[in-house]
């Protein structure tokens, strides 16, 4: 009984902060004219201030924006790239905070560079025994077992899950130690928006957390067969 009331409370959660994710996101997101740029020319401008010689600034699918340390681009998506708002202003230099981090190298960098590509890695693993399970039975000649298959996957994707959390400090000195007081010292906004800044960048930061829960609920269903 314990279970399925924790099943609830964080199906409720994962609802919750993805609708408040989602909301935050789009409620700022509004083109405002007194604003000085896109969130692209923003990022753009970041890319010379913080003199980030071997960075640059891509569009990629809406939703998807994040810098790919590996290839030292920042992504961002067309709404973001080419927004006049809030949201636009907020995220890119979110990523731009990334971006900082790794290209000077900040110890805090560590997190992704040494956690991130295992969980791309686990989560390959997990899809593929997902879906090639009775496959590998047949070549190997194993008998099929629900439950053994249910465990591996299970396994795979909560190791994905907890390298995901170990990663959470990153994306919230992106938001925080980084983004934040850039846009504060600066004349980026009106003075007047930073709270609804620290919306949007604790959004950011929280749609991180939405994922990692969804993984969570991801191993729950397969424990569960």
């Amino acid at each position: 009984m314990l279970w399925v009331i924790g099943i609830i409370i964080a199906l409720l959660l994962l609802v919750g902060l993805s609708a408040w994710v989602k909301f935050t996101l789009k409620r700022y997101a509004t083109d405002r004219a007194d604003l000085p740029g896109t969130g692209g020319e923003l990022a753009q401008h970041f890319v010379k201030r913080f003199e980030l010689d071997d960075v640059k600034v891509e569009t990629t699918q809406e939703g998807r924006d994040h810098f790919d340390f590996g290839q030292h681009v920042v992504r961002l998506s067309p709404s973001v790239f080419s927004g006049r708002s809030l949201t636009a202003v907020a995220v890119a230099t979110h990523e731009i905070g990334h971006a900082i981090a790794h290209e000077k190298k900040q110890k805090i960098s560590h997190l992704s560079s040494r956690y991130l590509p295992f969980a791309h890695f686990a989560r390959r693993i997990t899809a593929g025994l997902l879906i090639g399970w009775p496959l590998i039975s047949a070549i190997l000649h194993l008998p099929y077992a629900v439950a053994l298959h249910a465990l591996v996957v299970g396994l795979s994707g909560l190791l994905a899950v907890v390298v995901q959390l170990a990663i959470l400090p990153e994306e919230w000195d992106a938001s925080f130690n980084k983004a934040l007081p850039i846009l504060a010292e600066g004349n980026y906004i009106p003075q007047e928006d930073l709270p609804k800044v620290k919306k949007i960048l604790t959004a950011c930061a929280m749609t991180y957390v939405a994922a990692a829960l969804v993984r969570v609920l991801f191993v729950w269903r397969w424990f569960k067969r």
